[in-house]
């Protein structure tokens, strides 16, 4: 990645310390800026914006363009989880709502654990541009899940989720 965007090692590797830093600054912004959105449309909103930011990271053609991404990307992750908990619970009955909350922030366990790992994988074997492309891919997967599965009105109480 360094070598193809003509930087430095550690200029790539500021990248990841420049999404750490959106997640940690746009989240609360963001959460803000949604607040008064209904919630499945505030989670599809940041999925798009996650989409389209990670897609950018894929074309970017140089180092300046690929932060902007990438911190523009980090900004809807860290508001999406925020909402995302507190979509989750009034999903579930009363007594498995923090089971509900955890299975949620499990993908970000397993992401941290699992996506690092394979997408280091795809990174060396199909280049740093396709780690992006897939992760843009799995985006519209669970935009298409929200979509499909996070009811309009989730304030009402336990819906067809109250499985988990």
């Amino acid at each position: 990645m360094a070598r193809d965007l003509a930087v430095s090692i550690p200029s790539a590797g500021f990248l990841v310390t420049g999404y750490a830093l959106g997640v940690a600054v746009g989240a609360p912004l963001l959460a803000v800026l949604t607040a008064k959105m209904p919630r499945k449309l505030a989670l599809q909103l940041l999925m798009g914006v996650f989409i389209v930011g990670n897609v950018l990271c894929a074309v970017a053609p140089g180092y300046s363009m690929l932060m902007v991404a990438r911190v523009v990307t980090s900004f809807a992750h860290g508001s999406f989880f925020g909402i995302g908990a507190v979509v989750a619970a009034p999903l579930v009955p009363a007594e498995k709502r923090a089971s509900a909350i955890a299975l949620m922030f499990t993908g970000l366990t397993l992401a941290n654990v699992l996506g690092v790992l394979f997408g280091t994988f795809i990174g060396q074997e199909f280049g740093w541009r396709a780690t992006f492309w897939i992760v843009a891919g799995l985006g519209v997967v669970s935009l298409i899940g929200v979509a499909a599965l996070v009811p309009n009105k989730h304030d009402s109480g336990p819906s067809n989720l109250a499985g988990c």
